[in-house]
């Protein structure tokens, strides 16, 4: 789990009912969540160290995905999408000196995310 996953985890668990003025203070942001595409899952699948990890088919992972974002959009968040590519993934961990995992995943949607805020 990246750290936002966890923090935005941990946030959800402390929240009440009642508004709180962390609540009213929240500045949007942009969050970047990795996504995949379904002709692409089973060859990531077997290519990522934690691939066993990973819900056993696309549909299960998207239902999972697709709730993340509702609820990332519903605290007033935007989403971008980062898609993992099959042919460049690897290459790109490699030059980082990273292990095809869930780390690198959220290393990547990270760097996307903030090359794309610039650009917003």
């Amino acid at each position: 789990m990246s750290q936002r996953k966890f923090q935005r985890a941990q946030q959800k668990a402390t929240k009440t009912t009642e508004p709180t003025q962390a609540a009213a203070d929240h500045q949007p942001s942009i969050q970047a969540l990795v996504w995949y595409k379904e002709d692409h899952w089973d060859t990531l699948k077997e290519m990522f160290a934690d691939g066993h990890m990973l819900p056993l088919s696309y549909q299960d992972w998207l239902t999972r995905a697709e709730a993340m974002k509702t609820e990332i959009e519903t605290a007033g968040d935007a989403v971008i999408k980062v898609f993992i590519d099959p042919e460049t993934f690897p290459e790109w961990c490699e030059q980082k000196g990273l292990p095809l995992n869930s780390e690198a995943r959220s290393q990547l949607a990270i760097e996307v995310a903030q090359a794309q805020s610039f650009s917003i």
